[in-house]
């Protein structure tokens, strides 16, 4: 069954894949960007090309994003799946449902620090980065092809309606929220948190390895995953159009502070869209 890790991209993904992973797929707790790839990204073109899907036909993708998803829950463990999408239902066709999802851990981050690390990762302007996160239609491309004809679009919706959407999860109790701030301010604790919702959804008694989680926590330090992306790169960059050249992944981190970088304008324009989520979040 799957165990989604959704999120508005730049919210915190990566660093909950790189706990886990780190925890679940190694023998001692170490990071690495190999291990990550043990949590697959949905929509993922594999997926529907198995299926016999032409991936250049949006509808008949969307169709099967449920049978995609029954393909991966042949296997009997959990199954850490990574989406930025909503969770749409179109045209009668949801994204998911509760026979193939075990349950929604979902990422938030204060959106004014959304909106630059945003800007940051596509090479685009500030407002534009606002401008997107503010519209509904917003979508994105799978990272994992490297050509960009053939990426699976990723209905990202706007910030607010992705944050809403998910939950959904919540009434049949299978809905953990994550914020980037509390993994920032007390990582072990918020993990410790995640690990114990985990095991509530598999309904056994959380068992620590409490050396395995010291070496997971040191080991996806800020400085080190930028460190390790500066030595190996990392796969889910992209490259600056203009330039040729990679957008390191991790840039700033903590240090993204709105306070110090959004002009008044911007942030009054993410403020005003994203009042009630905000309020709700305890951002304003």
């Amino acid at each position: 069954m799957i165990v989604w890790l959704a999120s508005y991209p730049k919210s915190g993904n990566t660093l909950v894949r790189a706990l886990l992973s780190s925890y679940f797929f190694s023998n001692d707790g170490v990071f690495n960007f190999e291990i990550i790839k043990n949590i697959k990204q949905f929509p993922h073109i594999g997926l529907f090309e198995n299926l016999g899907i032409d991936i250049k036909n949006e509808k008949e993708v969307i169709k099967n994003y449920v049978n995609a998803q029954a393909s991966i829950n042949k296997k009997d463990s959990i199954q850490f799946c990574k989406t930025h999408s909503y969770l749409f239902n179109i045209d009668n066709n949801p994204f998911t449902d509760l026979n193939n999802s075990l349950g929604a851990i979902y990422i938030v981050r204060d959106p004014r620090n959304v909106v630059t690390s945003y800007a940051h990762h596509n090479s685009i302007s500030i407002n534009e980065s606002a401008e997107r996160m503010i519209n509904s239609i917003n979508y994105g491309g799978n990272l994992e092809s490297d050509n960009i004809s053939d990426r699976t679009k990723v209905y990202m919706g706007s910030w607010s309606s992705n944050f809403n959407s998910w939950k959904s999860f919540k009434s049949p109790g299978k809905y953990l929220l994550v914020k980037y701030e509390d993994l920032v301010n007390d990582k072990e604790k918020t993990f410790y948190q995640i690990l114990n919702f985990i095991h509530k959804l598999k309904k056994i008694n959380l068992s620590i390895d409490k050396k395995k989680i010291n070496n997971v926590i040191n080991s996806t330090s800020f400085e080190k995953l930028k460190d390790l992306e500066k030595k190996e790169g990392f796969i889910e960059s992209k490259v600056n159009i203009k330039t040729g050249k990679k957008i390191p992944f991790f840039n700033l981190g903590s240090k993204n502070n709105w306070k110090n970088i959004l002009e008044d304008e911007i942030r009054k324009k993410i403020e005003d869209s994203f009042k009630k989520e905000m309020i709700e979040l305890g951002y304003l």
